[in-house]
């Protein structure tokens, strides 16, 4: 018998990760590309079967998971949403250079902004949730708040989410190699 998995689906395009500009709380949908994206995992995911699909709150991921055919499945999760970028909301990582030079999301504090370490406590109990589930489940959610998952679920804690970039609308597998936690696919 196979250990269960943790698939991890990032939401379709949005016009702001098209042009690379730091999207959290603000509720932007889906472009006609990003739909289409989010369809194909359609095809990706069918013949799975998940005992639980957890889904940010944001429409962005819902959307992509009901284009994907799983949103008749899904628990809105609130601690899969993305980080509370402060006052880099909305804009690239070039426009904040222009304000804190050498500026990331993952080294430099941002006023008003949640850090990976914020994120990072507020997915421990859903971390602990996945590390008791018994079948499959599936996660629709955003970028970075995927990338700290992953980073705690293989014990690197928030700061090794630095090292997982993530495109719109893929698939990544979460697992087990006997008992310790291991990415299974990423970014596929």
């Amino acid at each position: 018998m196979t250990s269960p998995e943790i698939v991890l689906a990032r939401h379709g395009e949005t016009e702001w990760s098209r042009t690379h500009r730091h999207t959290g709380r603000t509720d932007v949908p889906l472009t006609e590309n990003g739909r289409r994206q989010a369809q194909a995992l359609r095809e990706r995911l069918a013949g799975r079967r998940f005992t639980r699909v957890m889904v940010s709150p944001l429409a962005r991921a819902l959307e992509t998971a009901q284009l994907a055919g799983l949103g008749d499945q899904a628990e809105i999760r609130p601690e899969l949403v993305e980080f509370d970028y402060g006052e880099a909301e909305g804009l690239t990582t070039t426009e904040m250079r222009e304000r804190i030079p050498s500026w990331t999301v993952w080294t430099h504090k941002t006023p008003g902004a949640e850090t990976p370490a914020d994120v990072a406590r507020r997915l421990e109990p859903l971390l602990k949730e996945l590390r008791e589930t018994t079948g499959d489940a599936a996660i629709f959610a955003h970028g970075h708040v995927l990338r700290v998952l992953t980073a705690l679920w293989i014990e690197t804690g928030p700061e090794g989410a630095a090292r997982l970039a993530l495109d719109t609308a893929t698939i990544s597998r979460l697992g087990w190699e006997r008992e310790t936690h291991v990415i299974r696919a990423w970014n596929t």
